[in-house]
């Protein structure tokens, strides 16, 4: 059943158009993930669907019998109502009155709200947003509209979340940038590009591969159109007298075709390598302590930042990671302890949220070395080598000030590694274009703050970042960018975030807050921590279980399995990307074991590489195929299923061949160490 129909809308803010006569629908049970570049009109198309905005032409048709909760972005409660009183206003009805008060204060106390009756005005941002989250959650209804759920949710609350929208039997729309989560949600893809609408019945895996798709067979039909608009013209020049029918309409298609628009490429954000030069001391954490209060965040934590490291720092929201962030930075003193930083670090802080206040900060310079050459600590307990050092906090953004003024108090000239650019260059090259970089900062959407917070940073030429939950309103195309930069990136990163992909895929290290404020090391991404965490819980359950079930040896027996199996993953996190067999890692009790070819993987062996030639001459006579059948949709779908497919082979020729190479490497190796002669030669020893 169709639950909202958008039918031919267009919305525009000032000169910028959102949408161009675009259309969207939604059906019953869709679950759909609302994706695209910040400032193209997401947040816009959810207040179209919950009747808080308008389009300039077009109709939205909502059906009667629909209930529609809606999450805004950055919700606002009356800052004198109690956390529960700002749960349950709107929830409460003669139906549920006797059970929804205890219904939110589970659900609060799920998303780590324990205080009822604190104030509206004194929650941070990210507990307002679980607030009007919880609200949205502790009703029936038929359509749930959330703009960026996941963002302020640490880990556990982001897969108790998850769990919960994927038993959802409603219908949901999301605008959300958290990859992991639109692939386990989602059963749609919708994204916003240049004023369009393009619908994806798929996750976001799925939609990843048809975008692909779309692009390549725009792009064939534009090749075509080139192609015969240059016979036309050749024709238009000869001089064709338009005198009859048949040249009348000659002329006419080649107008069609010169006046036609070309499809137009994704605008993409640029980063090139912005960085200054690293020493070799770096930053340096000894014996670091906070508390506030009776509660304490951080106990007794040291570590050593090298070049090139990738830190990932995780938590429960509260726990003291942004604390964390600003002792490193020089924002926040530590109770005791000292942060000892090199005399060529130059930080870069790009904050969670931006500043409504401008920040004081401590004048540079004071309380470094002394004329005795002693190293003296300031009131941070910070010691430096150099007053030199900067410390930059930009999260300060002037709602009045023009964009490109910002960066310019930043610097008006950025040293990268494709030459020097300009500000307003660099800001072209963050997707504003010329007559944005003039406008106030107050118009830019929370995304485009971001994006141009995080600019202003990069500018500075930081050597050590630190970035407190990037992910937040950046769009996925910068993201992706913003990871391949980090690639490439040569000096230090630190980041807390939530986001599992950005984790997996940025940080080679996680620090995991436990109780107490120790914090935990973890060799490799998210996943691994995940992987390692599961096995240590699994271990110790074996091991009740052991104690409860068995005594004497069979206890000792079940307790050493539990800690063998840990211990194997534990090494196994450590050394990733080893390639050491497992039978190689355990302990042998019979001698060295002969390898040997199967009568099969002998056969493959010997075809497998005439296999893949065959097959990649296949895929360039199917891609000669899709070009010349541009315009023929139909023909067109037939032969990317088949590309596809030969595609698919071809992958799974080149798994098997690597697994035969080394597998013949191997048993080549142990002919020359005397265990057995090579099984790959056919010819028989001398």
């Amino acid at each position: 059943m169709n639950l909202i129909n958008i039918e031919k809308i267009t919305k525009s803010f000032t000169d910028h158009r959102l949408f161009d006569n675009a259309s969207f629908s939604l059906q019953e049970g869709e679950k759909v993930g609302v994706i695209g570049i910040n400032g193209t009109g997401k947040t816009t198309l959810l207040k179209m669907m919950a009747g808080l905005e308008e389009p300039d032409e077009g109709t939205v048709t909502t059906a009667n019998h629909a209930v529609i909760r809606y999450l805004p972005q950055h919700p606002e409660f009356d800052p004198a109502m109690s956390s529960l009183e700002c749960v349950l206003a709107g929830n409460v009805s003669e139906e549920n009155r006797w059970t929804i008060e205890s219904d939110a204060k589970a659900m609060m106390t799920r998303l780590g709200i324990r205080d009822f009756d604190q104030p509206a005005g004194q929650l941070s941002g990210g507990q307002r947003k679980r607030l009007a989250l919880i609200s949205v959650l502790l009703s029936p209804a038929d359509i749930l509209l959330l703009d960026e759920p996941t963002n302020h949710l640490d880990n556990d609350m982001a897969d108790w979340l998850e769990d919960y929208l994927k038993k959802w039997r409603g219908a949901l729309v999301m605008v959300t940038h958290d990859r992991y989560f639109l692939d386990s949600v989602t059963n749609r893809i919708v994204e916003i590009d240049k004023g369009s609408i393009y619908s994806y019945q798929t996750n976001y895996s799925g939609f990843l591969e048809l975008k692909t798709q779309r692009q390549e067979m725009e792009e064939a039909g534009e090749r075509k159109r080139q192609s015969i608009l240059r016979v036309e013209l050749e024709w238009i020049r000869r001089g064709a007298r338009a005198r009859s029918t048949k040249q009348k309409a000659h002329i006419k298609r080649y107008e069609e075709l010169r006046d036609r628009q070309a499809p137009v490429q994704d605008s993409r954000v640029e980063l090139s390598s912005i960085s200054t030069r690293l020493g070799k001391t770096t930053v340096e954490l000894s014996h670091i302590c906070k508390s506030y209060g009776e509660r304490k965040l951080i106990d007794d934590f040291s570590y050593i930042f090298l070049k090139g490291d990738r830190v990932g720092i995780i938590g429960p929201n509260g726990c003291g990671k942004t604390t964390l962030m600003k002792i490193i930075a020089g924002l926040l003193p530590p109770d005791s302890g000292q942060v000892v930083v090199g005399q060529t670090v130059k930080m870069g802080y790009y904050a969670q949220e931006i500043a409504s206040e401008k920040p004081e900060r401590t004048a540079a310079g004071t309380g470094w070395e002394d004329a005795s050459g002693e190293t003296q600590k300031d009131a941070s307990g910070r010691t430096q080598k150099d007053a030199g050092m900067k410390e930059i906090d930009l999260s300060y953004m002037d709602p009045k000030q023009r964009v490109i003024d910002y960066v310019k108090d930043t610097a008006e000239y950025i040293q990268t590694t494709d030459g020097v650019l300009s500000a307003s260059a660099m800001l072209e090259r963050f997707l504003f274009p010329p007559d944005k970089q003039y406008s106030p900062i107050g118009k830019l959407s929370g995304g485009e703050k971001k994006r141009l917070n995080l600019l202003r940073v990069l500018a500075s030429s930081p050597n050590l970042l630190l970035l407190d939950e990037p992910t937040n309103n950046l769009d996925i195309t910068t993201l992706t960018i913003l990871e391949d930069y980090l690639d490439h990136f040569e000096g230090i990163v630190v980041t807390v975030s939530h986001d599992r992909y950005f984790l997996d895929r940025t940080m080679k290290r996680i620090f995991a807050f436990e109780e107490n404020g120790k914090l935990r090391q973890y060799e490799g991404g998210y996943t691994d921590y995940a992987m390692r965490k599961a096995a240590e819980k699994e271990a110790q359950e074996e091991e009740s279980e052991g104690k409860r079930g068995l005594s004497g040896k069979a206890n000792a027996k079940a307790g050493a399995k539990a800690d063998t199996k840990a211990d194997a993953l534990t090494k196994q996190n450590v050394s990733a990307g080893s390639d050491t067999p497992a039978a190689e890692k355990g302990q042998r009790t019979r001698g060295p074991q002969k390898l040997k070819f199967t009568y099969k993987e002998q056969k493959d062996y010997e075809t497998i590489e005439a296999d893949m030639a065959k097959l990649e001459d296949q895929i360039a006579a199917l891609d000669q195929a899709i070009e010349a059948s541009a315009s023929d949709f139909v023909k067109l779908n037939q032969l990317m299923a088949e590309k596809a497919e030969t595609e698919a082979a071809l992958e799974e020729k080149m798994e098997r061949w690597m697994y035969l190479e080394e597998l013949a490497a191997k048993i080549a190796g142990q002919a020359e160490c005397g265990v057995g002669r090579n099984p790959v030669s056919s010819q028989s020893p001398e």
